[in-house]
């Protein structure tokens, strides 16, 4: 038999988890999408995209991070400040590899 207080601490776990995520029927149709776009990601290999190759794989890529990152980690149900946080240090880091990239195109000519 369960107390008033254990009875209220299941309720609060339970709800706190339906606020927290998705239901699984959500996460499937996720974790469909995401095997669609790798399926769009690995046709790249075996369709000649001519010089958008590159740019189709990076945005696909971006897409997949963005899905993973919001659903999965739980940034969409999340404080908005910690979205701030981990979007700053990606946009960051972007930049820096983005830096990186053009001193070979820099140094290469």
């Amino acid at each position: 038999m369960t107390t008033t207080t254990e009875a209220h601490a299941d309720h609060a776990e339970h709800q706190d988890h339906a606020e927290h995520g998705m239901s699984i029927r959500g996460y499937v149709t996720i974790a469909l999408i995401l095997a669609a776009l790798t399926a769009l990601e690995v046709s790249t290999y075996f369709v000649d995209f001519g010089p958008f190759f590159m740019p189709v794989l990076l945005i696909l890529m971006c897409v997949k991070f963005f899905i993973v990152v919001s659903y999965f980690m739980h940034l969409k149900f999340d404080n908005k400040l910690f979205s701030f946080m981990f979007y700053t240090g990606l946009f960051l880091a972007i930049g820096v590899y983005a830096a990186f990239l053009a001193t070979f195109k820099f140094f290469t000519a």
